[in-house]
């Protein structure tokens, strides 16, 4: 069934719901960035398969909104004759679009258990002025024209060893119910409820979760509602005070609180309007705070810091020792996007702890690297050819670990111009891989260092500096991260972030270089005496140096850069191929 055909049945059924329209938003009930199957409504109805982004559909018209790591992407992906393509920020917003096309007494729809409520004050607000209704609908009208949707997902759930997690479950428990402030707490962020019960899963084709929520109450004993029959033996034997329930039975435990009138704690960056409802009409008293889980996941323990230290080693390996044979056999003309990828998976699946990858390889030549997010496809797999980019996102998931890496190489001869951005974009990674700052810096507030030289020529791009990454878990998690439109958490010792500045060029080239960081402290402190804080680059990865116009950096960046060399030439040589080695060797001289 085509996509074209998906959106005219919703539109049929639509009609039988008496709905003028629908806000289809890409989530789900947990706001999970990437999705099961089963849960990828957004690309069902319109073939755009991004990790964000929100369709307003009329009965005659619609608009798809993806922000500026999807806009390429969204235009090749759906048809434009069919739903009007926007990029967030810069060409309106759902809100906007649907403020411009409501009339009085329209009606348009919603599902509860997708949208959170500061999403639906915005669209109550423009609905109100329009003298239109906004309604909540119990059965979401897309499900019901989804006749061979996929399955639930139902993978088995087990026990994070402590040596990798560093810390039992109860003791995290305990810890965060000194502080709670209610007597229960809903953890419904997936990732939460996974680290703090010491559960993985496979629910997710990259990040191993087990989907379900959590209620954590006050004495530190936990209500899970995963199925039964999904728990491995281990888990029923080790977790103490946690009791597990049916997922159905999550909206009668949620009522059961409110008949008790008991305060309960929620994130409503999370939770959503349906959860809060429910319990709000119940009877419960609502604290909204934010996922007391959040910030102890983010800040790495010392056996989960250390974790992830020796997952980048062993993934550096992988990687370097595909570098070096890509060098040989990019030249030769038969390699393409899909088969670089799959040779770099046999790589790191020789890697000890290996559990999979951490999202879909970006392998992407020439004119695929401006696109961000670009995967390639049987359709869109280009041929590796001399004379142009190769832009390489990867990363794995490992025991001990996530990574998540880019590096972007010359396959042949480069030019001028891709050799000044690429130089550029090196300096503004140099400059927060080399910054220092005192405690309770944000994200925000380090993020122009890294455009500062692109801005000087009025270039730019369109994504965040960096984003938080889990251990074995999400490659991208908050509170942290540095970006121009969200501050995030104040920077603490353990976060792990991304340093990923790029440059994109449509239709010709990508540039992006992404190496995982750890914040630690600094032994210098202030004149004040305040605490300074530093980035401990954990990639281990060498930079493409025939890219690099070296009359461009300055010396403290060209001693930055050798420095790091040196440190990937002394840690893997040892532990890559002689063949390797040898390239690796070359790779990493002094400039």
């Amino acid at each position: 069934m085509t996509k074209a055909n998906n959106l005219n049945l919703f539109r049929e059924e639509l009609k039988k719901q008496e709905l003028d329209g629908f806000i289809v938003p890409h989530g789900d009930e947990y706001q999970n960035e990437y999705l099961p199957e089963f849960s990828e409504r957004l690309a069902f109805l319109t073939g755009f398969t991004g990790s964000a982004g929100t369709a307003i559909v009329f009965s005659d018209k619609g608009a798809l909104f993806v922000d500026g790591r999807y806009t390429i992407q969204a235009k090749e992906q759906v048809d434009p004759k069919r739903l009007s393509i926007y990029q967030f920020f810069v060409e309106g917003s759902p809100r906007q679009y649907l403020s411009a096309n409501l009339k009085a007494g329209m009606k348009v729809g919603y599902d509860p258990t997708l949208h959170l409520e500061s999403e639906l004050k915005d669209f109550r607000d423009v609905c109100k002025q329009a003298s239109a209704e906004l309604v909540p609908c119990q059965n979401n009208p897309l499900d019901d024209v989804w006749h061979k949707r996929p399955p639930l997902p139902d993978s088995k759930v087990v026990l994070h060893p402590l040596k990798y997690a560093g810390l039992s479950s109860m003791e995290k428990r305990l810890t965060i119910c000194k502080k709670l402030g209610a007597d229960a707490a809903i953890i419904s962020d997936v990732p939460s409820m996974n680290w703090l019960l010491n559960i993985r899963g496979s629910d997710l084709q990259y990040t191993p979760l087990a989907l379900g929520f959590a209620v954590l109450n006050g004495d530190a004993s936990v209500d899970v509602f995963l199925s039964k029959g999904r728990l491995s033996k281990e888990i029923q034997d080790n977790l103490e005070h946690v009791r597990f329930h049916d997922p159905h039975a999550f909206d009668p435990a949620l009522k059961a609180m409110g008949a008790e009138k008991l305060m309960v704690r929620l994130d409503p960056e999370v939770c959503t309007v349906g959860v809060i409802e429910t319990l709000k009409s119940a009877g419960a008293s609502i604290l909204r705070k934010q996922d007391p889980c959040l910030l102890p996941k983010a800040c790495k323990n010392n056996v989960e810091a250390e974790g992830m230290r020796q997952a980048h080693i062993r993934d550096g390996v992988a990687l370097t020792e595909f570098l070096a044979w890509f060098s040989r056999a990019s030249l030769v003309g038969d390699l393409t996007e899909l088969s670089a990828a799959e040779r770099l998976l046999e790589y790191r699946e020789k890697q000890d702890l290996f559990k999979g990858l951490s999202f879909n390889t970006i392998s992407a030549m020439g004119p695929s690297g401006a696109i961000i997010h670009y995967a390639p496809s049987k359709k869109s797999d280009r041929t590796i050819e001399p004379n142009g980019l190769y832009l390489l996102d990867s990363g794995a998931q490992y025991l001990d670990g996530t990574t998540d890496v880019t590096r972007t190489v010359a396959v042949g001869k480069s030019s001028e111009e891709q050799r000044e951005r690429f130089t550029r974009v090196l300096k503004g990674h140099i400059a927060i891989a080399s910054a220092r700052f005192p405690k309770g810096t944000t994200g925000g507030q380090l993020d122009a260092l890294a455009r500062a030289p692109l801005w000087e020529v009025g270039l730019d791009y369109g994504h965040g500096t960096g984003h938080g990454v889990g251990s074995y878990l999400n490659v991208h998690e908050g509170p942290q991260c540095i970006s121009p439109r969200r501050f995030g958490a104040p920077l603490c010792p353990g976060m792990i972030l991304s340093n990923e500045p790029g440059y994109y060029k449509e239709g010709e080239y990508g540039i992006r270089l992404e190496s995982l960081t750890v914040v630690t402290p600094c032994q210098e402190r202030q004149t004040d005496g305040q605490e300074l804080l530093q980035f401990e680059t954990l990639t281990m990865a060498p930079i493409d140096v025939n890219l690099i116009e070296k009359a461009m950096l300055n010396n403290n960046e060209k001693k930055w850069l050798n420095s790091y060399h040196k440190k990937v030439k002394e840690t893997l040589s040892p532990l890559v191929n002689k063949e390797t080695a040898k390239w690796l060797e070359k790779a990493t001289e002094e400039i």
